[in-house]
């Protein structure tokens, strides 16, 4: 089939939704399918196998976009639209699939041209404006839950990426249209070349410290306050590293630390290529999700359970809906009991978990699995759609 994709995100950037949009990709063109893919005017081109990215205009002050919802994005999809609606007056597509806040211009799409609409519903827009603290205007947010009522109404495949999502939209739509696709894909190399590895290590912990890594954007939801305070619970023993933010974010966090005094304690990397992190999960005696609002699952968690270094997480909906006391240390959101549980994570229970965590991964995180289920989403928007015969 060929299929018209409409990403609100810059495509391609190394956060959330844009590699859950990469990875939907793959499996599509591996499927057999031709996907013409309506994006931002920034991101970085990706080569696929069927893949063409058409990128919509947008005005020359907005040359970045943060992460959730924000003005900028409004004036952005916009244009984005047109792009959308332009394609479809040149090309005749089978298939219109739409990511987040996309799911409206889906509607409109599917309106005007009767094409099948799949909806990849990586977050409530609902929930966004809570998340990131957009707006409490009434208004706003009941305009936003009528869009999402609308969407997943009117979509015949709604694509959901954890269990609290699916719940969320069985809610408002039939539950026979819903497909539950985790974000589990990664195609960066599990292994680290050992001489690099020591290297790695060498830099970021010359004095034999317990080191103890964050990956992720700077965020508040993502619970980065309660992290720093487990300081206050952990003995010099242990080191605090947190990879990635943006530049601002990261220096705001630098003064703050000094004001503290423990500037000592933590080493802000910022930023890292995709490529470089499973060497620095690797090089982590814990890893952390310290997540404290929110329902989604964060992406982060799936690479730190397959990579086999303890995980210390929030008891939180956002991660016990996928995770188990069996597979990772799950500690209250509050910094005295996550700092508990970060010492137990370094020691011998931390190991346990951590290997039954890597085991589960490599059993139920295939491309095979994964493959499978976009393939059943794409058949309940058109039915007649068939995986090609290997």
């Amino acid at each position: 089939m060929k299929i018209l994709m409409i990403a609100p995100e810059p495509f391609f950037e190394p956060r959330g939704t844009p590699f859950s949009e990469y990875f939907r990709i793959k499996a599509l063109s591996a499927l057999g399918h031709t996907i013409d893919l309506v994006t931002y005017p920034f991101g970085v081109d990706k080569h696929l196998p069927g893949l063409k990215i058409f990128r919509s205009w947008g005005p020359p002050w907005i040359k970045a976009v943060k992460t959730g919802p924000s003005f900028a994005k409004l004036v952005l999809d916009l244009f984005l639209f047109l792009k959308a609606v332009s394609r479809l007056f040149k090309e005749k597509y089978d298939l219109i699939h739409t990511h987040e806040e996309g799911n409206i211009m889906g509607v409109f799409c599917q309106k005007m041209t009767k094409i099948p609409h799949l909806y990849d519903m990586h977050s409530s827009l609902v929930q966004q404006m809570d998340n990131f603290q957009f707006t409490r205007s009434k208004a706003v947010i009941r305009f936003f839950r009528i869009i999402e009522t609308l969407s997943l109404r009117n979509a015949a495949s709604v694509i959901v990426i954890c269990r609290s999502l699916y719940d969320h939209a069985a809610g408002i739509t039939a539950a026979a249209k819903l497909t539950l696709i985790e974000n589990f894909m990664d195609d960066r190399p599990a292994v680290c070349d050992r001489e690099k590895l020591l290297r790695l290590k060498n830099a970021i912990n010359p004095d034999g410290k317990k080191i103890v890594i964050y990956t992720g954007t700077l965020e508040p939801y993502q619970g980065i306050p309660l992290l720093l305070d487990t300081l206050d619970f952990l003995d010099e023993g242990f080191r605090l590293v947190l990879i990635g933010g943006k530049h601002d974010q990261v220096e705001e966090l630098r003064r703050r630390l000094q004001a503290k005094g423990q500037e000592h304690r933590v080493l802000l990397l910022g930023q890292k290529r995709s490529k470089e992190i499973p060497c620095y999960l690797k090089a982590a005696d814990v890893l952390v999700s310290p997540r404290t609002l929110g329902t989604n699952i964060p992406l982060k968690i799936y690479s730190y359970l397959a990579s086999g270094v303890p995980v210390v997480a929030t008891d939180l909906p956002t991660h016990t809906q996928t995770i188990t006391p069996d597979m990772a240390i799950l500690a209250a959101p509050a910094a005295e009991p996550f700092a508990a549980g970060i010492r137990l994570a370094a020691g011998p229970q931390g190991l346990k978990v951590a290997g039954q965590a890597r085991e589960y991964c490599l059993k139920h995180h295939t491309p095979e699995r994964y493959q499978e289920l976009v393939a059943a989403a794409v058949a309940k928007a058109v039915p007649a759609a068939r995986a090609p015969k290997s």
